[in-house]
């Protein structure tokens, strides 16, 4: 099974130029990508960009959130939707703090145990907070990863081979870039291949 290693400056340069200007890729606090990545599952990019500023003024830190009341966390999740969200995450804080002491976990196993934080998740915080060569695969990525390889792939399969795919040093710019060519390119109905870096190898 081919990796994407082969292309990756290609896939990098794409990035460079096309990446959207969304406001958590200006940050590396776990916390505030952590609540990014819970705000966007199931909800639309332009809604989570209204409202997560404001829901970290409220809820800076994991502290701040743990100490609340999960009412007022539901209460400043309103126009998100799905509200057991909320309460994971008012969850995931009272854990940090209760047994972390506070200090953000930066490693896979105690990130997949905090509530509500699954494989995707967890590898998003390490990529994006901590820039750790690991990948991210969503459902946008995960089509990239079968288009290119010619072949639909178990959920095992695509994060070996996404894993496989990082350039070391690159996790952060990596992930991002294939996250947004899944996002705006590479489209599950009506993909956009003549403006695909990784045209020139892709098998579908």
């Amino acid at each position: 099974m081919s990796d994407l290693v082969p292309l990756p400056e290609t896939v990098l340069e794409w990035g460079r130029g096309n990446l959207r200007d969304l406001p958590w890729r200006q940050t590396r606090d776990p916390w505030e990508i952590l609540v990014a990545e819970v705000m966007l599952q199931q909800t639309q990019v332009q809604r989570v960009v209204d409202l997560w500023e404001a829901f970290l003024e409220r809820f800076p830190t994991p502290a701040a959130c743990a100490l609340s009341p999960p009412s007022q966390v539901i209460a400043h999740w309103v126009g998100l939707g799905y509200n057991r969200r909320a309460l994971h995450l008012h969850r995931c804080a009272v854990k940090i703090e209760e047994h972390h002491g506070g200090q953000f976990p930066h490693r896979l196993d105690d990130l997949l145990a905090l509530p509500g934080v699954g494989p995707y998740t967890a590898r998003a915080v390490l990529a994006f907070a901590f820039e750790h060569d690991t990948a991210v695969v969503d459902t946008n990525v995960d089509r990239i990863l079968a288009r290119w390889s010619g072949q639909a792939l178990k959920a095992s399969e695509a994060q070996k081979l996404a894993d496989r795919s990082v350039p070391v040093g690159e996790g952060w710019a990596w992930n991002q870039t294939l996250l947004d060519l899944g996002a705006t390119v590479c489209l599950h109905s009506d993909p956009e291949c003549d403006r695909c870096p990784l045209v020139a190898g892709c098998v579908w």
